[in-house]
């Protein structure tokens, strides 16, 4: 049974065409931040390692590999947005992931509109059907088991605002496949979007 298992320590590579990493811790969705700098310039880019991690108060975090603008300006400002990426919205997410200059606008370069949030500065993605506004609670330096800190940082923050598109609302109850999310998953290119066709109910016992 062993020997149909591959095994390989990450310290020392994989060995594959493409790390697996990625693709097993999946599909993960999208953490598409926006944000405002000091000086009122909007930043909007997403971040694969996002997720939420509280339910009260709800705290939601994303991982930036590098201290990119996002993070930069959040550490400033205090504050970001999250946007639901969406299966009508991928080529507009996917532009806005462009390296570009911190006085670029992703939100003209994408195409998109920003809208202005209730509770925070930041503002939000006019075109997506959910949106959450956070205020930092914490940013961390992530290091490794040696103790050496590595060049990501892991952003947390509490949603105190929540945008919902009125019709996902069904009988009170968000209907997560009407707002079609995509996820990141393996490869160098890989998302997957989701239907209600994939849907079965557990109740915790």
């Amino acid at each position: 049974m062993a020997d149909s298992m591959y095994f390989y320590e990450p310290a020392n590579g994989h060995g594959l065409p493409h790390d697996p990493f990625n693709a097993m811790v999946a599909p993960r969705p999208i953490g598409w931040i926006s944000s405002r700098d000091g000086d009122g310039r909007l930043n909007l880019a997403p971040y694969s390692f996002f997720n939420a991690f509280n339910y009260r108060p709800p705290i939601v975090g994303f991982a930036s590999i590098g201290y990119k603008d996002s993070v930069r300006n959040i550490v400033d400002t205090g504050e970001f947005g999250w946007n639901l990426a969406t299966r009508p919205l991928a080529e507009a997410m996917n532009a806005s992931c462009a390296a570009v200059a911190p006085e670029v606008d992703e939100f003209a370069l994408a195409g998109l509109t920003p809208a202005p949030s209730r509770v925070i500065s930041a503002p939000r993605v006019a075109e997506t059907p959910v949106s959450f506004e956070c205020v930092v609670t914490q940013v961390l330096q992530l290091q490794g088991a040696d103790g050496a800190r590595v060049d990501s940082w892991m952003v947390f923050g509490e949603v105190v605002g929540v945008h919902i598109r009125q019709d996902l609302l069904k009988d009170g109850i968000y209907d997560t496949a009407a707002a079609e999310p995509i996820l990141r998953a393996g490869g160098p290119a890989d998302y997957f979007g989701v239907d209600a066709s994939q849907r079965f109910r557990m109740y915790r016992p």
